[in-house]
């Protein structure tokens, strides 16, 4: 079996992004599931000149780098490139990582669909989200079968896509546990880092992309209403992740204090940095008003911070109804189930305990090797 992977989602601009992470933890899988399957052949394709980090990806035996002049034209690879270049290749079949990329041409493919955000929820502009619309209902039609991430995001995709349930598999990420553990923090590494961010008291903790869809204003404001309300809790409120479209009010209102009750606004940060500020925080909140997944969410709980997420979307589903959710609209709610948790030691270690659990089962290994299961479905009728 030949695969062919789409490797435009690892453009370097997309670092730190959930469509990169997944994709880059897929592909290491993948090479070990070639190292143990005879016969069966990765093909990422890959190009020097576009700032596209697929060529750091060290080829071996099973796995190779095909490189692809397509690749360096954005929308030439996305309206047709890709699938050209996958049949060039001898691919039997074709993974596309993200709704990014038309899987239009000769061999068969399957997408990766993780929500519909330009549909329900857009996080980019009117431009920008119109291109990804288009994609999306273009990945949803030609695709021979879709990947999704929750069973929320499923039936999105049927009702909003209109999508026949039996095209689509249900295959929940993974998470790092090698680095997203529950193993005790460099106590002289993480007072080091919060010393370069700038974190001087205790902190709650938010990691994702500051856009609108995370609902940081909101949060922002329920934390300092819970500090308003409680004169004894004296807490820091840390954002961590790259600012995306329409931040500013996010950034104005992180902006506010800078005593008690001030937000800072770490930026991006590594993974292995990620992970020590994450078991250092006394309480990780998940806000947002739409997920497909919610890598945060999972990587916190596996950290073992103790986690309140919102009551919508998957949010409940993906962390097993093992936490405390809240109506992400209402900013009295969120701050509420803050003071409850930050007030309640045998709360907050309950919340730790089965947040831990539930992380657990949510691996890499697995999401690759169901992913290779539908992939060699596809392409089995095509093969040679």
């Amino acid at each position: 079996m030949r695969i062919a992977i789409d490797s435009w989602t690892l453009a370097s601009r997309f670092r730190c992004q959930g469509t990169y992470v997944y994709t880059q933890n897929l592909l290491r899988e993948f090479k070990k599931l070639a190292r143990e399957r005879a016969g069966l052949r990765f093909s990422l394709f890959a190009s020097a000149r576009n700032g596209n980090d697929a060529i750091h990806v060290a080829p071996e035996d099973g796995f190779k780098l095909w490189s692809s002049a397509l690749l360096d034209h954005d929308r030439i690879w996305r309206f047709g490139g890709a699938g050209i270049s996958a049949s060039r290749s001898h691919a039997d079949v074709m993974f596309i990582p993200t709704a990014a990329t038309l899987p239009v041409g000769p061999v068969p493919a399957v997408c990766t669909i993780h929500d519909v955000t330009p549909i329900t929820m857009p996080s980019h502009s009117s431009a920008v989200s119109a291109m990804q619309r288009v994609l999306l209902k273009g990945c949803a039609r030609f695709s021979d079968t879709i990947i999704t991430s929750s069973e929320c995001s499923k039936r999105d995709i049927v009702t909003h896509l209109g999508v026949p349930e039996e095209k689509i598999a249900v295959i929940h990420d993974g998470c790092d546990q090698s680095l997203f553990n529950t193993d005790l923090p460099d106590m002289t590494e993480l007072a080091a880092l919060r010393a370069r961010l700038g974190i001087e008291k205790p902190y709650l903790l938010h990691h994702g992309t500051i856009q609108p869809r995370k609902n940081l204003k909101r949060l922002i404001q329920a934390f300092h209403l819970m500090l308003a309300n409680n004169a004894d809790l004296d807490f820091g409120l840390v954002l961590v992740g790259q600012l995306g479209w329409a931040s500013d009010e996010i950034v104005s209102a992180a902006a506010e204090r800078r005593g008690r009750g001030r937000v800072i606004l770490a930026g991006m940060l590594n993974e292995a940095d990620l992970a020590l500020l994450i078991k250092g925080s006394s309480l990780a909140v998940v806000p947002s008003l739409y997920e497909g997944f919610s890598l945060p969410m999972v990587e916190a709980m596996a950290c073992g911070a103790p986690t309140i997420a919102s009551s919508t979307s998957c949010l409940p589903e993906i962390s097993g109804n093992a936490l405390i959710y809240f109506d992400p609209l209402s900013v009295e709610e969120i701050a509420a189930c803050m003071q409850k948790v930050l007030r309640d030691p045998d709360l907050s270690l309950h919340l730790r305990q089965k947040g831990t659990n539930r992380a657990r089962e949510f691996s890499w290994e697995r999401c690759a090797r169901q992913t290779l299961e539908v992939l060699m479905k596809a392409g089995r009728p095509h093969r040679n």
